[in-house]
């Protein structure tokens, strides 16, 4: 029973499980009671998000990359992924990585972010880390966690 790697607010695949929302914030302008079933999340843990400060490293990425600035976007994304890897290798998250990745040989669950685009988003990074703890991944083979600068994903992100 892999774990799946979702956008959140896609609709759920029907061996999904759990759905966990690694995303700093709630959905904006969605009632509480409403998130699962919008397909946002079941439970939400932000514990494997990135800081705000590292996400903001992101989206200056992004936003150099929308004004075709991609040297300086690939630059700024590798600082990120350095940033958030370095996150998750404190104590609590790591040991939750661990968790998750164990889960995934026995529970159907996924954890999912907002971002369209996983290969410019830390949801891709948590496939990564979770691989190289040895979890049970849908659509394991598309790492796409540390892509090189400049690599495009077009594989489907497992829904």
């Amino acid at each position: 029973m892999p774990i799946r790697i979702v956008q959140l607010g896609s609709p759920r695949h029907a061996d999904e499980g759990l759905r966990i929302g690694t995303v700093r914030r709630p959905p904006r302008g969605v009632p509480k009671a409403e998130f699962a079933s919008r397909d946002y999340y079941d439970v939400w843990y932000p514990e494997l998000s990135p800081q705000p400060d590292t996400m903001h490293t992101a989206l200056e990425s992004h936003r150099l990359q929308d004004h075709g600035q991609q040297a300086e976007a690939d630059k700024l994304w590798q600082q990120f992924v350095r940033k958030f890897r370095k996150e998750m290798a404190e104590p609590a998250a790591s040991r939750t990585l661990d968790l998750l990745a164990a889960l995934s040989q026995h529970s159907a669950f996924a954890i999912g972010c907002y971002c369209e685009q996983e290969a410019r988003c830390h949801r891709g990074i948590l496939r990564s880390l979770l691989k190289e703890r040895g979890a049970d991944i849908a659509n394991g083979d598309k790492d796409t966690g540390d892509m090189k600068p400049g690599e495009k994903y077009t594989g489907d992100t497992g829904h």
